[in-house]
């Protein structure tokens, strides 16, 4: 079975909510035993999101309980499967905060980046202090020996740590890259990942690090290390 590429299938905006009772049946043909998001509006202000499986009886229902008469118009959004519903209303219900959702919903995979920004921020900020006080390191560490003035080659690509994978001849290794560019491969320590990935396939093979490895950009998005340099 081919997976469709595309989410919302067919739509309707903006429709008064007395087209709900004046022209039901022609409301109930489009998204009778259908899935998809909804949105309820007062005025041109968003005051209602919600999920359902089934949209005419969800739709109807809101004339009848808590949300009656608190809103005047709706939009439907018709999807293809269920698959990511879920996460859509949730991400909707993020952005636009409407003031008839209880729950604000929750992302179920996704990361949240505001430690990992503060982090990044203070440690930007050292960097900045230590330049300014000529703290400045110069003394960096390859592959277990002393190289002074020079820079690991993901040096200024990183700010954090990254977990980095690759897949040679039907195996997987994992590496990590430490926030100062430095590749942690098998407790050795490497200047740059060309070299690091040398060390896995045979003697003699030229390897292009950028294109060898692959990084988590985020929790289960692995693309390849040579995305961090555009």
């Amino acid at each position: 079975m081919v997976k469709s590429e595309h989410l919302v299938c067919q739509h309707l905006e903006n429709i008064s909510s007395n087209a709900l009772e004046k022209y039901q049946k022609i409301i109930r043909q489009y998204v009778r035993r259908r899935s998809g998001i909804y949105a309820l509006y007062r005025g041109d202000r968003i005051y209602y999101v919600g999920l359902a499986s089934n949209l005419r009886s969800r739709l109807k229902g809101h004339l009848r309980d808590r949300h009656r008469n608190l809103w005047d118009r709706f939009s439907v959004y018709l999807t293809i499967g269920n698959d990511y519903t879920k996460e859509l209303e949730s991400l909707i219900l993020h952005i636009s905060k409407p003031i008839g959702n209880k729950v604000k919903g929750k992302f179920k995979h996704s990361e949240n980046l505001y430690r990992l920004f503060a982090k990044d921020i203070r440690v930007v900020q050292k960097k900045e202090l230590n330049q300014i006080l000529g703290r400045e390191m110069t003394q960096l560490v390859l592959d277990g020996k002393s190289k002074k003035g020079r820079k690991p080659t993901l040096a200024k690509y990183v700010q954090r740590r990254l977990k980095i994978r690759t897949r040679y001849k039907g195996k997987i290794y994992k590496a990590l890259v430490r926030r100062d560019g430095m590749v942690l491969f098998k407790k050795r320590k490497f200047y740059s990942p060309s070299v690091a990935g040398g060390s896995i396939v045979a003697k003699g093979t030229a390897i292009n690090g950028w294109y060898f490895w692959e990084y988590e950009r985020a929790p289960g998005d692995w693309v390849r290390l040579n995305e961090l340099r555009r």
